[in-house]
């Protein structure tokens, strides 16, 4: 039987989906805490990583190896980069590189190291089961690059030069390293992000207002994805 990971970066985003969680049962691994659980039948392990690309890759790979899920759904918040975005709106990665990796100096581009991949894709049934969620209920569902990085980034200059690089949608701080991991053990993976901020001077006071409310409409949107799956 399928065995569905759902992971987001703090306590924040996965309270929303916990609170329609049955059969909850905690294990504490790894100085973290794992919740498997049902819902609606479906089998599912919930977990928050910690902020950061270490922590979510740390986490992602127990989730697969540890307690075999299958598959792996993440929620969370997002600063907008592109601005068709504004705070409460739901943009699914098709692809996700890290902006913050940098190796240019032996002539690379940014992003990139040997032997891995600039931009990493989704996958593409999930996506679409994404996008029929979304004409079924009407939402509006932005689809682009997202791009990680260890920073919180609230400054227009270095938006900007991500937006420009790599032509990304959002930024956030764990998406890219759960790619990596997932693609390296063949685990088909999705990454949704409800806006909080839009990454400017004013992100760490937008992020604080819209955390709780825009980690919710992401949470909601991917319970519905594990009723689909």
């Amino acid at each position: 039987m399928s065995k569905i990971a759902i992971l987001g970066a703090m306590i924040e985003e996965i309270e929303p989906l916990l609170s329609h969680m049955d059969n909850i049962k905690e294990v504490n691994y790894a100085n973290n805490i794992f919740y498997e659980a049902s819902f609606k039948g479906k089998d599912v392990v919930v977990a928050y990583s910690k902020i950061g690309k270490v922590f979510s890759s740390l986490t992602a790979t127990l989730l697969i190896e540890k307690f075999r899920c299958d598959k792996l759904l993440f929620s969370g918040v997002a600063g907008a980069v592109s601005s068709d975005l504004k705070i409460g709106d739901l943009v699914i990665a098709d692809g996700l590189c890290q902006h913050d990796l940098d190796i240019t100096a032996f002539g690379h581009p940014h992003g990139y190291v040997p032997e891995g991949e600039v931009c990493i894709p989704t996958d593409v049934r999930l996506r679409e089961i994404a996008k029929d969620i979304a004409k079924t209920k009407s939402i509006e569902l932005k689809e682009g690059i997202i791009a990680t990085g260890d920073q919180f980034v609230a400054c227009s200059d270095r938006k900007n030069w991500v937006k420009d690089t790599f032509n990304a949608h959002a930024l956030e701080m764990e998406g890219a390293s759960v790619a990596v991991v997932c693609n390296a053990l063949n685990i088909p993976f999705f990454i949704l992000r409800a806006i909080s901020d839009t990454a400017d001077g004013s992100a760490d006071i937008d992020f604080d207002t819209f955390l709780a409310s825009s980690a919710k409409v992401s949470a909601e949107f991917i319970l519905e994805m594990v009723e689909k799956i």
